[in-house]
């Protein structure tokens, strides 16, 4: 065939997604995606309902609206904001915009995959730097930064391994990169973090930091694809020309908004997640399974080898609850867990204690 893709196309490997269905099964319990157990708040169902009614209409094209509830809720200037499909989106258009053949997008060794599938279809090349005690580590991520870096990709916290670094860690790595190379700030997880505001603080004061965020995790939004990226306004003007543009639906649009505008109910998320995350942590370790302190809605069980996490892994399908096994990000002995409703956190419990 004399039709072929661009070179990096084929190095992609195909995303996998946390598992949903269990062979034999009809009722499961999925702790595999790092979803909110609690689903969306009853505004942003309500504001989906009725957004049927508009389903003939061409969504807005700049998303002022829910740029303007982000800006009002997050502290943001939301001319500053994009939006996308997902924080997935906005990670491909910043690799399309800045990164290509010859240049390099530098992440750490147990990060998010899109990193590398979204270089390498710009035809990038990934770099990988290694972490310490699955902990991003800012002079291993500089020691590998070259003349031809051009993006470097943290999530803070990171997953899947929960952990995060301090805002003065985050400011040393930016003041460490050289010209003409942006930090990009992962912050799927940073609503879990009570007072944290992802780097915001640190955007405002620099021209060379940009975030990611998603309405897929505390929003409970997964199913419609729904992400922003906040940064400086040169570097928005130039991803709103990659960025198709009707890009986000309707109904998204308007669930977002609401979602992002329940405060109350995103509180109410945080402080149930840190409760149950906090609760099976201590479980763990008292069983003897190594847990490093968590900052998401996750946690990451370490068993002694691969071999004995995917027996666990075995034994909860049994017990018809799906975790996730993440020997795709270099930790073959753990199982990542998502931080269920208080029912789903002690089943899995009782059910790894079980094996042990």
């Amino acid at each position: 065939m004399t039709i072929t893709p661009q070179p990096g196309i084929m190095d992609i490997k195909l995303y996998q997604s946390g598992a949903s269905k269990i062979e034999g099964v009809t009722e499961v319990v999925k702790l595999s995606s790092n979803e909110n157990p609690h689903g969306p708040s009853k505004r942003a169902l309500d504001a989906f309902r009725q957004a049927a009614g508009e389903l003939h209409l061409y969504p807005s094209t700049d998303h002022t609206e829910l740029r303007e509830a982000i800006g009002e809720v997050q502290g943001m200037d939301p001319a500053r904001i994009t939006c996308g499909v997902g924080s997935d989106e906005i990670i491909s258009f910043l690799c399309y915009a800045y990164a290509g053949p010859g240049d390099e997008v530098l992440y750490t060794e147990h990060g998010f995959s899109m990193y590398r599938i979204s270089a390498l279809a710009a035809g990038a090349t990934p770099v990988v730097a290694p972490e310490t005690e699955r902990r991003t580590d800012v002079d291993k991520l500089l020691a590998a930064v070259t003349e031809r870096t051009r993006l470097v990709f943290i999530a803070n916290p990171n997953n899947p391994t929960g952990t995060m670094i301090d805002e003065a860690e985050v400011a040393r790595l930016a003041d460490g990169l050289p010209d003409g190379c942006l930090l990009v700030l992962d912050g799927a997880y940073a609503e879990f973090v009570d007072g944290f505001d992802a780097g915001r603080a640190m955007i405002d004061a620099r021209d060379n930091v940009f975030m990611t965020r998603t309405f897929s995790k505390i929003y409970g939004l997964g199913g419609l694809r729904i992400g922003y990226g906040y940064g400086p306004q040169e570097i928005i003007d130039t991803l709103n020309r990659v960025r198709g543009p009707f890009n986000l639906s309707v109904p998204a649009l308007k669930a977002a908004e609401m979602a992002m505008r329940d405060v109350g109910y995103t509180d109410w998320c945080r402080t149930e997640n840190a409760r149950m995350r906090d609760w099976m942590t201590a479980q763990l370790d008292a069983m003897g399974v190594a847990v490093d302190r968590s900052e998401a809605n996750f946690v990451l069980a370490r068993f002694e080898d691969q071999t004995k996490a995917e027996a666990v892994d075995a034994h909860l399908k049994t017990k018809g609850l799906i975790v996730r096994l993440v020997a795709g990000y270099g930790l073959p002995n753990c199982l990542r867990i998502t931080v269920g409703t208080e029912a789903a956190c002690k089943r899995v419990v009782a059910a790894i204690k079980e094996v042990l």
